[in-house]
């Protein structure tokens, strides 16, 4: 007859080996304050990985000294050394690959990357761009939205593919523009979705939920709409508790 309670006891006693944490090398080119977002979902254990390196492309960007107060690797590797594009991409595989990222996430790294670098990292690059994509890509979509008297705008998460912000959406959070309001108040209140949306995204991707295949994105096994999951003005206003009628 088996001793029940001795088994009890060993299974009691035991206790699993931790899984390591999933990780995530970011790349920036300036002030970093979707990095920090990052980091700060980290030191609330909201992430679902660990960020183990930033990467600049600009010595002084301000977003290293962000990485470096958090006990982060901050590497910077300057493109203006490098002949060519594709030269400073290859460097840049390089330090990426010697982290060995389960995931890539650009927060405002101001290159377009070179096509051996994204099928380098297929599926496993994110991005953030400030507007409703498909709509507004490329640069100041801000006054481009203004100019075109446009009354919604937003923030995207994307996977990157070799077309300029055309890669799948993940999920968005729309902004109404209301008829007064500055560029100065829209880029605020752009910035504070993107803080809202990006580690969502990236914890979806570290907990495996999301996953680009051949079809697309999907999460939890389930196609993503062209537009993502996306959060409404009222939604997203409510979550980052913006004061009613912003």
């Amino acid at each position: 007859m088996s001793d029940m309670n001795s088994t009890g006891d060993t299974l009691n006693d035991f206790e699993a080996e931790k899984a390591d944490a999933r990780r995530v090398v970011v790349l920036i080119s300036g002030n970093g304050s979707n990095l920090q977002a990052l980091i700060d979902a980290q030191s609330f254990d909201e992430l679902g990985g660990e960020i183990v390196a930033v990467i600049s492309n600009k010595v002084d960007a301000h977003g290293l000294k962000r990485a470096r107060d958090a006990g982060i690797d901050a590497v910077a590797l300057p493109h203006n050394e490098y002949d060519s594009r594709e030269a400073f991409d290859g460097a840049l595989i390089k330090v990426i690959e010697r982290h060995e990222p389960d995931l890539i996430v650009l927060a405002g790294f101001m290159r377009i990357l070179s096509p051996i670098f994204v099928n380098r990292f297929h599926g496993r690059l994110l991005n953030v761009h400030p507007s409703l994509l498909p709509a507004y890509q490329g640069l100041n979509t801000h006054k481009r939205v203004l100019a075109d008297g446009g009354e919604e705008h937003g923030a995207s998460v994307h996977f990157v593919t070799e077309e300029l912000d055309g890669g799948p959406v993940v999920i968005q959070a729309a902004l109404m523009i209301r008829p007064g309001d500055s560029e100065e108040e829209i880029i605020e209140k752009i910035h504070a979705r993107e803080h809202l949306i990006y580690p969502i995204a990236v914890r979806w991707f570290l907990e495996g939920r999301l996953q680009l295949g051949p079809n697309g994105p999907t999460l939890d096994g389930v196609a993503l709409p062209a537009q993502g999951m996306r959060l409404s003005h009222e939604d997203a206003a409510e979550e980052l508790d913006e004061e009613p009628g912003d």
